[in-house]
């Protein structure tokens, strides 16, 4: 079953393909009633690329804030709730794994052009986020910048994996 959504990051085009349920042949996650029987393979990706020379501090909290942007603009991208055998509810996380990857500041800016390219969903850390304490200022920091100004530090994008393999190429995974 095709999904049908408005993207706001494609000047409010409809867009096809993201998939949200598909049928047993095609199956790239299995439901709760189907026991897994092989390795569970995903047609899309989600991958976070920070600048390499962030502090340990400054790549969590940057990865947290640029994921969280996904779950709230892809309902896709997010599985079923989690419980455990006391019954003991849990809240839902990504379906598919985050795989994070290191470059340097061209890597950034080169991999963000790539994502505005391909119309990619994404999200945006820039430097002067550390020096904000809010969402709203946050925003307006982002606001104030050009976007060929923008000093990133990362960027989260989600969309096909070869979309996404071609906007992260030339960066490494995060040791």
């Amino acid at each position: 079953m095709q999904k049908t959504y408005k993207t706001p990051w494609a000047g409010g085009r409809q867009s096809q393909g993201m998939s949200t349920s598909m049928s047993a042949s095609t199956s790239t996650e299995t439901s709760q009633a189907t026991p897994v029987t092989g390795p569970v393979r995903f047609d899309t990706k989600i991958a976070v690329l920070l600048r390499d020379d962030l502090e340990p501090w400054q790549r969590l909290n940057v990865t947290a804030f640029l994921v969280s942007g996904l779950g709230t603009e892809l309902p896709e991208v997010i599985g079923e709730p989690y419980e455990d055998a006391d019954g003991t509810p849990y809240l839902p996380m990504f379906r598919q794994p985050v795989l994070i990857f290191e470059g340097s500041k061209e890597q950034l800016t080169t991999a963000h052009a790539r994502a505005l390219t391909r119309v990619l969903p994404r999200s945006v850390f820039t430097s002067d986020l550390f020096s904000t304490g809010n969402d709203r200022d946050n925003r307006a920091a982002v606001r104030a910048v050009p976007t060929g100004e923008l000093d990133l530090v990362g960027i989260a994008v989600y969309g096909p994996r070869n979309a996404v393999d071609k906007v992260v190429k030339g960066a490494r995974m995060h040791p």
